[in-house]
């Protein structure tokens, strides 16, 4: 278990870097509360959102998933999902048209930690 507990600290590390990111990006010429500008800053913003957005799935399917399935595989997973972020970050900032490989890798993750978690707890249920 912690393992997933490492995961996800290093989740939550991803997410403050991408939102460190955002808010440099952001400079002097884009006052808040102002979500638009600059194409680059608009890019880093989208990427920090999306990351949270999927963060609200991945952090309670690891641990539904470490709890009732195997931690092993919820730890895997989750360093899967951080790994597809910083490639969906990376192709986002670069070229936004090359992003799905990235999300691809995210949402994979966490579909498959949402099936385990299910099957977990199905199999306590019977």
């Amino acid at each position: 278990m912690l393992t997933v507990a490492l995961v996800t600290l290093l989740i939550l590390l991803q997410y403050m870097y991408f939102t460190l990111q955002a808010g440099m990006s952001r400079g002097s010429e884009i006052k808040a509360p102002a979500t638009s500008g600059s194409e680059a800053f608009e890019r880093k913003l989208r990427v920090q959102l999306n990351t949270l957005e999927q963060m609200m799935v991945t952090l309670p399917a690891m641990w539904l998933c470490a709890h009732f399935f195997r931690w092993d595989v919820a730890a895997v997973l989750g360093a899967a999902f951080i790994v597809g972020r910083f490639i969906y970050a990376s192709a986002y900032v670069k070229d936004p048209t090359k992003r799905a490989p990235g999300f691809i890798i995210g949402f994979f993750a966490n579909v498959l930690l949402i099936l385990c978690s299910l099957w977990g707890v199905v199999s306590q249920l019977v």
